[in-house]
């Protein structure tokens, strides 16, 4: 996978495997603008996952278009946005959106996030949606510019191995 030094990061993952928290951490050391993905669904998508349905594409799609363009309007400042941008085709599409877009994939084991999910509080993604999650994710390809990091430490720990794999040449 290729590296660049641009600071247009998507931080992605399944739900729970920190993207909020690893992505603030980031933005903060970047000296970028963060901004959260989950903000950016309608709320018809919201009203969906609470009641434990998975989006679908179709779902999806005005979602990452509105990240899209965030990403694009960020192109030259940079910014880290969240999005769990599991599907190659998701991130084929916020990487068209701006030049230089890099994946950062926060890894962790189903039952490492499932325990996190489970001490989570007030977030709309029920710990049962995880297993549809983990069936959507499709791994980074060598093509596509970005890395994945560990999350076993604190966010801290992942935060500064995201920051050394953004900013590494």
């Amino acid at each position: 996978m290729s590296h660049h030094t641009a600071r247009l990061v998507v931080v992605m993952g399944v739900s729970g495997s920190g993207k909020t928290t690893v992505g603030r951490l980031l933005a903060q050391r970047l000296g970028v603008p963060y901004a959260e993905g989950d903000d950016f669904h309608p709320a018809s998508n919201v009203a969906k996952m609470r009641a434990g349905h998975p989006l679908d594409d179709e779902d999806r799609r005005p979602w990452l278009d509105e990240i899209a363009r965030w990403l694009t309007g960020h192109a030259d400042s940079g910014g880290v946005v969240a999005c769990s941008a599991l599907k190659r085709r998701y991130r084929d599409r916020l990487a068209s959106a701006a030049p230089h877009v890099f994946f950062l994939h926060l890894d962790g084991s189903p039952e490492l996030i499932a325990a996190r999910i489970t001490a989570r509080r007030g977030h709309f993604m029920p710990p049962e949606l995880l297993r549809t999650q983990f069936a959507d994710l499709e791994p980074m390809g060598e093509d596509e510019a970005g890395a994945a990091v560990p999350i076993d430490g604190t966010p801290e720990q992942t935060a500064a191995l995201a920051h050394a794999a953004v900013t590494s040449p």
